[in-house]
């Protein structure tokens, strides 16, 4: 993987993520309207389909979102270890210093 797709890792992951709720979200708004969802009770309509196109879209992204998540958390574990071993030779440097 080039440095440039590693880069945009966390984008990457975050847009298709929510790729995936909107979808579930119209996929649940249709069938709610069709009456094969249950429509809710009363007024929670809108809640009760964001929930459960949120409770439908979760195992999707874990399953069909892998590489990209795998991708992402390669990502943060390389800017965490930049960090450490900026952090240790800032401290190298204070103690040739003392």
């Amino acid at each position: 993987m080039s440095s440039s797709s590693k880069s945009h890792a966390t984008l990457r992951y975050t847009t298709m993520r929510l790729g995936v709720f909107v979808g579930c979200l119209v996929v649940v708004g249709v069938l709610a309207q069709v009456g094969v969802v249950p429509s809710g009770i009363g007024k929670s309509n809108p809640l009760w389909v964001v929930l459960l196109a949120l409770v439908i879209s979760a195992p999707l992204s874990y399953v069909l979102l892998r590489k990209q998540r795998q991708a992402m958390s390669e990502q943060i574990v390389g800017g965490v270890e930049h960090a450490k071993d900026r952090l240790a030779a800032n401290r190298s440097q204070e103690d040739s210093i003392a």
